[in-house]
């Protein structure tokens, strides 16, 4: 990557390794020229506990990537944001937010899941900024209802704000996203997707185009069966599967989704092609993984963010050289 371009990495591959890995992820790509820090949040760490320690200990900036919107009212999420945003007042605040998954945000967290994203997302992104104003808040939508909030946290001496950033990939979402967000957070496509989406966000408007490149420098052999796993576990989800679908997997997306409704979970597996592995969740040695990097800046992207595959017999080593293969210095 050249030196001047923004590259971001993002602590969702690693989260099960425990906060000690994540944040030695975070200090390694401090000192490597990383220039922003992301997480995501499922169940398990929480994610601005996690960004509050990365902003303490690094000169990094911090973002969500993603946040299911589900599980915050918009003051509550302005309020967590306006005060990382204290805590690192020369450093952007990415607030990432996402629809998410009847199974995320319903059955896991027990919140309700809804069936007007767009709408839903529109208004929550609506309120969350005249929350982020400092302004008193009156406000009564289909979903959110607010009367005399007003965000008890003084903006830093800077003047920066949190930026709001939508996890999107529907021709709708990457839309509605590219109008009224700040940046939209591409994830689990390969990079000759990226054009289209990009096109997508283009008609709502100019938000920067954020990516997740999913790699690592490794023996691919090491990396097929967990990429299997990986890509089978977002197919069944529908919005995921059309994705793939558009960008060209359709038909190994069919016979997994058909091998997993009957109940053939290996054999859902392996109908995980290899060029769907080759093109989403790259493994191989430095120089094939900083190519593959670069496809997606050559391919529309503003600021990859590097999702490390820790998929090697020695995932500690695997991390760092995967991060040093594709550092911006």
């Amino acid at each position: 990557m050249p030196a001047s371009a923004p590259v971001g990495v993002t602590m969702a591959p690693v989260m099960t390794l425990g906060l000690d890995t994540a944040l030695e992820l975070a200090r390694s790509a401090d000192e490597l020229g990383y220039s922003s820090f992301w997480t995501a949040e499922v169940t398990g760490p929480e994610a601005f506990s996690v960004l509050g320690a990365v902003a303490a200990t690094t000169s990094l900036s911090v973002g969500t990537g993603v946040l299911a919107l589900q599980l915050r009212t918009p003051p509550l999420l302005a309020m967590a944001a306006a005060t990382l945003q204290a805590m690192a007042p020369d450093r952007d605040v990415l607030v990432g937010i996402g629809i998410s998954s009847p199974v995320v945000a319903g059955r896991w967290h027990g919140a309700g899941y809804g069936d007007r994203p767009l709408a839903q997302v529109r208004e929550f992104v609506t309120l969350l900024r005249l929350c982020l104003s400092g302004e008193k808040v009156d406000f009564a939508g289909d979903f959110y209802s607010v009367k005399g909030f007003r965000l008890g946290v003084r903006p830093p001496a800077t003047g920066r704000t949190p930026k709001v950033i939508i996890g999107a990939l529907g021709e709708k979402m990457l839309k509605l996203s590219g109008e009224i967000a700040d940046g939209v957070l591409l994830n689990y496509l390969p990079s000759s997707h990226v054009p289209w989406s990009v096109e997508q966000v283009r008609k709502g408007g100019d938000a920067r185009i954020y990516a997740y490149v999913h790699t690592g420098v490794g023996d691919p052999a090491d990396g097929d069966k967990p990429a299997r796993f990986d890509l089978f576990s977002y197919a069944v989800v529908d919005s995921y599967a059309r994705n793939f679908e558009l960008a060209g997997y359709g038909d190994a997306v069919a016979e997994v989704r058909a091998r997993h409704q009957a109940g053939d979970r290996e054999g859902a597996l392996a109908a995980v092609s290899d060029d769907w592995i080759k093109g989403i969740d790259f493994v191989g040695d430095e120089d094939e993984v900083r190519s593959f990097f670069q496809s997606y800046v050559d391919a529309g992207v503003e600021e990859p963010v590097l999702f490390p595959l820790p998929w090697g017999p020695d995932r500690a080593q695997m991390l760092r050289r995967t991060l040093e293969a594709v550092a911006p210095v």
